[in-house]
């Protein structure tokens, strides 16, 4: 046999896992790409550019110096995690074990995953509300797990309670609610986290939450903790992180608050993916959060408050008209009036035409009405946020 014989006997058996066909890159992702190559302006991707608060970022070197180089507990250094336990108590009234009940891992959607890893079998069917988040789909499939539809309806993305129990099969084990919303900006009532706690519990059901956006609010609304509804503590896995609210995207840190039964094997997983979070920057949002008091998360609210009045008062001068959020930092717009056949054409004709990047509406829908909607995210300076405002109400399309 040659040589040539022999390498291509070698290789003939190599292939991508089966699960690869499931996963593929993010139109989030995919349109930052087109708007680099561009030269656009990124309204398609939360990368959130705005300045880090200055305790938060004066804290780094100071935890470097420190010692803070080194492998953590695969839960987070006990600062932070004192810290987290800290904060959920003082906003929301919840108890929390620092040393039992938090992880601390690589962002928010390191913490889903872990989560999905240790409380999810293959072929376990998991709810999304739709319009839903990529990364959470994504999350599921790469899993093995089987997603399943609520659809929530515009302008205000609710959903009934009878669609929701019709997704409940024998298979389902979880329900994702995200809280404030992306890419909906939906800010979950205590009357609907009732209506999704009476299904958890009827079907004993897990409830996994993303609240991410937590400060992110508008017109006067609170965040409701879905884990303060009666009856959910016990099956409720909180996700959140830090990525958002202190403008640290790249830092990588999220935890989730688990009840201890399932805490543990979270943390186990996320000791064999991420091993542990950045430790200097674990220690320099520790630091930070001791010294941030309300004043700095209420503030966060007004200013984006401000933000989507810009945004929103450009995309409707500019005819895509947007469905005003209550919470989170993005738009979801309507797109129909611009050239194409699907989201993904029309999002890029309205990027060659006036350099801002969005992201196509089908990234969030399985149901054909995504094929019409672009989402803007308006975590941007004031000037970057105005110069694109111009160029939507200003260009030829």
């Amino acid at each position: 046999m040659s040589d040539l014989d022999l390498s291509h006997a070698a290789v003939s058996n190599l292939r991508l896992s089966r699960r690869s066909a499931e996963v593929v890159q993010s139109e989030i992702r995919n349109m930052s790409v087109q708007c680099a190559r561009m030269g656009g302006i990124n309204l398609s991707q939360g990368v959130c550019d705005t300045p880090v608060p200055p305790p938060i970022a004066g804290a780094v070197a100071e935890g470097v110096a420190a010692g803070y180089n080194i492998y953590t507990r695969h839960d987070g250094i006990a600062a932070l995690r004192e810290a987290i336990a800290a904060k959920q108590h003082a906003f929301y009234g919840v108890a929390v074990d620092p040393d039992t009940q938090v992880i601390v891992s690589g962002g928010a959607t390191g913490a889903l995953y872990s989560t999905c890893l240790a409380l999810l079998d293959a072929g376990d069917e998991v709810v999304l509300f739709e319009p839903y988040y990529g990364y959470h789909l994504n999350t599921l499939l790469s899993v093995g797990v089987v997603p399943a539809f609520v659809p929530m309806e515009p302008p205000d993305w609710t959903f009934s309670a009878a669609d929701l129990e019709r997704a409940i099969t024998p298979r389902t084990r979880a329900i994702i609610v995200n809280t404030p919303g992306n890419p909906s900006g939906k800010v979950y009532t205590r009357a609907e986290l009732e209506v999704i706690r009476d299904v958890a519990v009827r079907h004993d059901l897990f409830v996994f939450t993303d609240e991410i956006y937590e400060h992110f609010l508008f017109d006067g609304r609170a965040h409701v903790a879905p884990a303060t509804i009666p009856g959910l503590a016990e099956r409720t896995i909180t996700i959140s992180g830090f990525s958002k609210t202190f403008s640290i995207t790249g830092w990588r840190l999220g935890y989730a608050i688990a009840p201890e039964a399932w805490a543990q094997t979270i943390g186990f997983y996320n000791d064999l993916v991420y091993v542990c979070a950045p430790a200097p920057l674990q220690y320099a949002v520790a630091r930070g959060m001791a010294q941030l008091d309300r004043t700095y998360y209420d503030g966060l609210s007004d200013e984006y408050a401000r933000k989507r009045a810009m945004i929103c008062g450009a995309l409707e001068r500019a005819g895509l008209t947007p469905f005003v959020p209550q919470g989170a930092y993005y738009v979801i717009a309507d797109g129909s009036r611009l050239a194409g056949r699907d989201s993904k054409e029309r999002a890029m004709y309205l990027l060659e035409k006036t350099g801002v990047a969005s992201v196509p509406g089908e990234a969030f829908f399985q149901r054909p009405e995504g094929r019409n909607y672009l989402r803007f995210c308006f975590a941007k300076s004031d000037e970057v946020l105005a110069q694109a405002c111009e160029k939507l109400q200003t260009s030829n399309f």
